[in-house]
């Protein structure tokens, strides 16, 4: 795994990583700012949660090591 592949702005899935992380941020202003009744709330913080968990999915992809699968000397070997 390499920290340096996240950026990757050519990329889609850079691109959403970056829109759902600026989501993540609308939801949680949202939920702080606002006094939202009780199914309100649980609605926002679902969907907040589950843009949280995307957006790591995302970035997940882009970090991860993806070798060809006939060479094998791109690969850590051990880890």
């Amino acid at each position: 795994m390499k920290l340096s592949r996240l950026y990757q702005p050519r990329n889609p899935a850079f691109w959403m990583m970056i829109a759902l992380n600026v989501l993540s941020s609308v939801f949680a202003w949202i939920l702080r700012s606002y006094p939202l009744s009780t199914p309100a709330l649980v609605v926002v913080a679902g969907v907040a949660l589950a843009n949280a968990l995307l957006g790591m999915w995302f970035a997940w992809r882009l970090v991860r090591d993806d070798a060809p699968a006939g060479d094998e000397s791109a690969r850590g070997r051990g880890m």
